[in-house]
C-alpha cells in the first residue's frame, strides 16, 4: 500500500485543503491527514477539535484517515509508513515557504514531498484569512466545509461575530 501524509495545522480546515487531500487520494492508496501543531502560530481551534472536524469532513473518503501529529513530521511519516508527503501550492510564495521544509523532511526521513497545485478558484483561501474574515463579520461558509464554519464562529465567541449570511440567505 502506498501511503502519503498530507500535513498541516488546518486551523481551520479550508476547501483548499479538502481539494488537495481528495486529489492526493487519487494518487495514493491512502492519505493520512496529519493535523500538526505549528509553533509559530497561535491556534484558534484546539488540536483535538481540528482532528474531530477533519474526521467529520473526510468520513466518507475511504482512502483518507486523520491523525494528530505530535513531534517531527519526519518521525510521523516513518511511523505511518508513508512514501511521500503531499503539500498543496497556491502560488510561488507557497513554494518558497514549502521548499525548505520539503528538503528538511527528505533529509530527516528520506521521504519526498509531492506538490499538488491547488484549484485556482480557491487560490485566495488561506486559514489565516478565513479567521480574519470571520473575526470581522464576513462570510466564511463558502471558504470552509459546512461543519467547520460553526466551529470557527463558536471559537471566536459565537454567531454574533463573523456569522455572515449563509449561501442563498439575505442579510438583514
Amino acid at each position: 500500500m502506498r501511503t502519503a501524509v498530507c500535513p498541516g495545522s488546518f486551523d481551520p480546515l479550508t476547501l483548499g485543503h479538502v481539494d488537495v487531500v481528495r486529489r492526493a487520494a487519487t494518487l495514493f492508496d491512502e492519505v493520512v491527514v496529519g493535523v500538526a501543531r505549528n509553533s509559530s502560530k497561535s491556534p484558534l481551534l484546539s488540536p483535538d477539535r481540528r482532528v474531530a472536524l477533519a474526521r467529520e469532513v473526510f468520513a466518507d473518503e475511504e482512502r483518507v484517515r486523520v491523525e494528530q501529529v505530535d513531534g517531527l513530521l519526519a518521525d510521523f511519516v516513518r511511523s505511518v509508513g508513508a512514501v511521500a508527503v503531499v503539500k498543496g501550492l497556491r502560488g510561488g510564495a507557497d513554494f518558497d515557504a514549502e521548499s525548505p521544509m520539503a528538503l528538511m523532511n527528505r533529509h530527516l526521513s528520506g521521504v519526498e514531498t509531492v506538490f499538488v497545485i491547488g484549484d485556482t478558484r480557491l487560490a485566495h483561501v488561506a486559514s489565516s484569512l478565513v479567521k480574519d474574515v470571520a473575526r470581522f463579520g464576513g462570510r466564511i461558509d463558502d471558504l470552509v466545509p459546512d461543519v467547520v464554519a460553526p466551529a470557527v464562529l463558536e471559537a471566536l465567541g459565537g454567531a454574533s461575530r463573523g456569522s455572515g449570511a449563509r449561501r442563498g440567505e439575505e442579510r438583514g
